[in-house]
């Protein structure tokens, strides 16, 4: 019971605001030691030098395994579309986006928060920055929502939504991270999210179009523009479009096709969203060195947090806790159908607390093997994780989009953010039953 134990000690100093990596790691090597010392005191009185042995033999593979981990060529994506999508956001793409959305939708109700949904579906597809996404609508659209008096938990809960759909739209830097640690395909896991992301974007504008027809105080149209008709309103939008666009069919096209490998195409999205920060005239050494800052930063924390989860995971199983678990959730009534209802719910419930990586690194890895031997479709299970990972988001207290806005829109109230999200988190979890019970229908 010492893995279980350990599991709880680590989402209790989480709670405490200690940070991820560091508490993973620290948990390790204090139950480690823990561990050691009862198998050493099992067999008879105390001795150091046994216990010291006992302990080395313990950690002796971390070496091996961060070793493993910073030559990963799939984890090598991860800082070149990191890399791709802080350039593009440091280029003002939101901005271009969303006012070219805006001059097409803006004449219907709710036709913000469509362009909106939009918008952070094709950032999603380019950048893939949750953060980077929430706060550029968060700035730019929030505004003019409120200027024509849309309601405003329901402009905070389109904008953090929208957000969010970077963790399942390709190329998702959970997709990439789930395909690591499933051993799959990263382009197996970018064609398996393709329908799912779809259906949800679609989700989302149908419940904006039904709530903006129903109720005309909600989302109001905007006051039409006659500056310009309507094809020149259309040619320039389609101006600010097309390039991001085509980025994006280089980058998943290239790995769909079978042309390029996901590191390589992403690549070719660190080189592209720099030719596009010169078209749009914003390439210059400042942005070029805060974006590298900005990769380094971001790109360390999540390899940290990962070298953290893997000594924790490492004590886990040592300790036998992994058996417990599988004997636990193989034993469940219903066999496949309860294992995917409780892990779904674990996952569920972990994400009002903790980050999709710790998740991803820590959670996962336990509930593979069992899946493995009930025979559930690796790549399935795997978007299921995904599409609930994505709700860890938005779900209070933690999620981080709800930061986001809040940290960017001073006088919104948290309950407005909160009571705005909701809606939203009951879609995802429409789409994530869906995608449950009718998986033929997305393709599985």
């Amino acid at each position: 019971m010492i893995g279980i134990y350990m599991f709880g000690f680590a989402l209790f100093a989480l709670s405490l605001g200690y940070p991820v990596a560091w508490t993973f790691g620290a948990v390790a090597l204090l139950f480690g030691g823990i561990s050691a010392f009862v198998e050493i005191t099992a067999n008879g009185g105390f001795d150091i030098v046994l216990f010291l042995e006992e302990f080395n033999l313990l950690f002796s593979q971390m070496p091996f395994r961060i070793y493993s981990i910073m030559t990963n060529k799939i984890l090598m994506a991860v800082p070149l579309f990191i890399f791709m999508g802080i350039v593009l956001q440091k280029s003002n793409l939101a901005q271009r986006l969303l006012e070219a959305m805006g001059t097409i939708f803006g004449e219907i109700r709710g036709g913000v928060a469509v362009s909106t949904v939009i918008v952070g579906a094709m950032l999603a597809s380019s950048t893939g920055v949750v953060g980077a996404s929430v706060v550029a609508m968060g700035v730019i659209s929030l505004p003019v929502m409120l200027k024509y008096h849309y309601d405003k938990p329901f402009a905070c809960g389109t904008i953090c939504a929208s957000g969010t759909l970077g963790q399942i739209i390709p190329p998702s830097i959970i997709l990439i991270i789930l395909a690591d640690v499933f051993g799959v395909a990263v382009g197996d896991l970018f064609k398996a999210a393709v329908i799912p992301s779809v259906v949800l974007v679609g989700i989302y504008i149908l419940y904006i179009l039904v709530i903006s027809h129903m109720d005309k105080d909600v989302a109001p149209a905007l006051p039409q523009d006659n500056s310009l008709n309507k094809k020149e309103q259309i040619i320039v939008a389609l101006k600010a479009i097309i390039p991001p666009f085509f980025l994006i069919f280089l980058v998943l096209g290239s790995i769909f096709a079978g042309i390029a490998t996901p590191t390589e195409s992403a690549s070719v999205g660190a080189v592209g969203s720099l030719i596009l920060a010169y078209i749009y005239k914003e390439l210059n050494y400042d942005l070029l060195q805060s974006s590298s800052k900005e990769t380094v930063k971001i790109t360390s924390m999540v390899f940290a947090i990962l070298i953290g989860a893997t000594a924790f995971s490492l004590v886990f199983v040592y300790t036998g806790a992994d058996t417990i678990v599988e004997e636990l959730m193989t034993g469940l009534p219903g066999e496949k159908w309860g294992f995917i209802i409780l892990s779904m719910l674990i996952i569920f419930v972990l994400g009002f607390f903790i980050d999709f990586i710790e998740i991803s690194y820590i959670v996962v890895p336990i509930l593979l093997p069992i899946s493995e031997t009930i025979g559930i479709d690796p790549i399935w299970f795997a978007i299921l994780i995904a599409m609930n990972l994505q709700s860890s988001f938005l779900t209070p207290p933690f999620g981080f989009s709800l930061f986001y806005l809040k940290g960017v829109a001073q006088n919104i109230k948290t309950t407005d953010i909160y009571k705005g999200v909701m809606p939203f988190i009951i879609l995802q979890m429409i789409v994530l039953c869906t995608l449950v019970i009718f998986p033929a229908i997305y393709g599985f």
